[in-house]
């Protein structure tokens, strides 16, 4: 629905990249298609369906542009029978742009749930009706509890995380604690460097929340970092990184070999339009990057997660286990991999005794 738009669902037909989601009565509107893809994927793995999944394109939320298609997809999901709850995704949009956009959500009527990655929303700011979230899979968690008819609950697994966390940690030569994310989604990116800011944690990034954090050369990471290797700068002239997986297969093995670094993330996307077997094309890299950190007396923790479903060609949990037989930990959803690598680069920074 406009420049740079790569996801959608209509009907229960995908197109560009997305997934074969259960059809239901949640409708999504994105200007993020990584975010849309995960979002409904875990909207399914929640047991909630999919009407439509309409992808704008993220420069339709910029002033300029005005949110025209995000709204005009709002107003689609109010007028259609089939969707009973619509859930917005998307990094920030200009502060009018936001504005009118709730407005619109407000107008059609139907319980709402609004995702702006990086804004939270003040006592009162939404409308009656319309609820927040701050991650990925908060926004899944409460699209389906809405959809249910039942009050959100707050996403599980915290106390686990932080067990694995400090395990991990336990296994780190001295001077690692750093964590590196290589992304082939830009929401993937924004929700990391977010959830490592929450826990007091400032990365450099491609595309950073502080424009002083930008990496001089994306190529080059420093400190903690995450790397959005689906930006233009890395496409310009060569497939997507879902497609094609050998930069960030090359960029691994970069970040593996800094004796700093302590945990590497990286997202695996499945579904149509996506690699045929993205996790078998990453696990002898996952091996050799592990393999050569052991070499030199190091530890590696490999974060990993897959965004899809058991109905996508390369099926979620072939595309799991094939992680975990390469050796990463594989969590369930981005927002969890995030917060689990934030967690290892806290402790091990907080670590004595370690330089």
């Amino acid at each position: 629905m406009g420049p740079d738009c790569g996801t959608a669902i209509v009907r229960g037909v995908p197109l560009g990249f997305a997934n074969a989601v259960r059809r239901g009565d949640i409708g999504l509107v994105g200007a993020s298609g990584t975010g849309l893809q995960e979002v409904s994927c875990r909207i399914d793995a929640h047991g909630g369906g999919i009407s439509h999944a309409l992808g704008t394109g993220g420069r339709d939320v910029i002033a300029e542009i005005g949110g025209a298609s995000m709204r005009h997809a709002v107003d689609l999901l109010a007028a259609d029978d089939s969707t009973k709850v619509i859930a917005i995704v998307s990094k920030p949009p200009a502060p009018e742009v936001a504005r009118a956009v709730i407005e619109r959500l407000a107008a059609a009527r139907k319980p709402g749930v609004v995702l702006f990655l990086g804004h939270r929303f003040a006592p009162g700011e939404l409308p009656a009706g319309i609820r927040p979230a701050d991650t990925l899979e908060e926004a899944a968690v409460t699209a389906v509890a809405l959809a249910q008819g039942r009050e959100p609950s707050a996403p599980a697994g915290e106390g686990e995380s932080l067990a694995l966390a400090q395990a991990e940690v336990r296994q780190l030569a001295p001077g690692q604690r750093h964590v590196r994310a290589l992304y082939s989604g830009g929401t993937f990116c924004t929700e990391a460097l977010l959830a490592w800011r929450s826990l007091g944690l400032e990365a450099w990034s491609n595309t950073p929340l502080d424009p002083a954090r930008t990496l001089a050369d994306a190529r080059t990471s420093r400190e903690h970092a995450a790397v959005d290797l689906g930006d233009d700068e890395f496409t310009v002239g060569r497939p997507h990184p879902m497609i094609d997986p050998l930069p960030r297969i090359e960029r691994l093995a970069q970040e593996a070999a800094d004796p700093s670094v302590a945990a590497i993330v990286l997202d695996v996307v499945i579904g149509h339009g996506a690699h045929p077997d993205p996790a078998g094309a990453l696990a002898e890299p996952i091996r050799a990057a592990r393999a050569a950190a052991a070499s030199q007396g190091r530890h590696l923790a490999v974060i990993a997660f897959v965004t899809g479903t058991e109905r996508d060609p390369q099926r979620l949990s072939a595309q799991q286990a094939t992680l975990r037989g390469a050796g990463a930990i594989v969590t369930e959803s981005a927002t969890s991999a995030a917060q689990l690598a934030g967690r290892i680069a806290l402790a091990a920074a907080q670590a004595p005794a370690r330089g």
